[in-house]
């Protein structure tokens, strides 16, 4: 049987095969899936905002696994210490959902989950991880699962819909 690691909101973690990341209600937030194909490493995060540098002086934390722009470098590195090479290393995404009904003319700057997808986007680009799959944007929160037997990624919904990535 395999192990469950639940990741909660603003957290990442790391794991080895056999275990299954897990974490739940990716509304505006996103899912941040990296996973070392050959040595079946894997890590999941759950990315609430985009940039600590954006924030106010008391949140200029790098340590700070809720923003995309410092945990995906902390997330590599733990990965990085338990074996992985980046080479190897794929991304999948998901979230960045509009929870909230915004009219399509919004600023940018208050469209919270289209940031947090660009912010992913160009951090997972800067490290030179391959994208492989995402499902992002739209108004659906979703629930993220990463198998490190297999790399495969499955997507729940509330309507009770699961897909893969």
């Amino acid at each position: 049987m395999k192990k469950v690691v639940n990741v909660g909101i603003g957290e990442f973690k790391v794991a080895k095969a056999p275990a299954v990341l897990v974490t739940h209600n990716l509304g505006s937030c996103v899912g941040v899936a990296l996973y070392d194909v050959y040595h079946k490493i894997g890590g999941l995060a759950h990315i609430t905002l985009p940039s600590y540098r954006d924030m106010g002086t008391r949140n200029k934390n790098s340590r700070d696994a809720k923003f995309a722009d410092s945990a995906i470098p902390l997330m590599i590195e733990m990965m990085e210490e338990a074996g992985a090479k980046l080479n190897f290393t794929v991304a999948k995404i998901a979230g960045g959902a509009d929870m909230f009904g915004l009219p399509s003319n919004i600023p940018f700057k208050l469209d919270v989950g289209r940031q947090n997808v660009d912010k992913v986007k160009y951090c997972l680009k800067k490290y030179g991880i391959i994208l492989a799959a995402e499902e992002v944007l739209g108004n659906i929160p979703r629930s993220m699962e990463l198998d490190l037997d297999t790399g495969k990624v499955t997507l729940r919904t509330s309507q009770r819909k699961e897909r893969f990535l």
